[in-house]
């Protein structure tokens, strides 16, 4: 049990993280800004978060095939 809390928390903070990043990358493209190697990092890290996101909940509900 304390380790799904420990799960649900650290997906709660990762989900956060990748909203966040989704606001810088909206405002910077707003801004048209043209440091391309910046945005290339912030979305290398989205896709990361992404990928431990949905580690964390297939984790949490496995995929079971009856």
């Amino acid at each position: 049990m304390e380790d799904t809390n420990k799960l649900l928390e650290v997906l709660k903070n990762l989900e956060q993280e990748h909203r966040d990043l989704d606001e810088i990358l909206f405002q910077l493209q707003e801004k048209n800004t043209v440091n391309f190697l910046q945005i290339k990092r912030l979305k290398k890290r989205k896709l990361f978060l992404k990928d431990k996101i949905i580690e964390i909940k297939n984790k949490l509900e496995p995929d079971i095939i009856a």
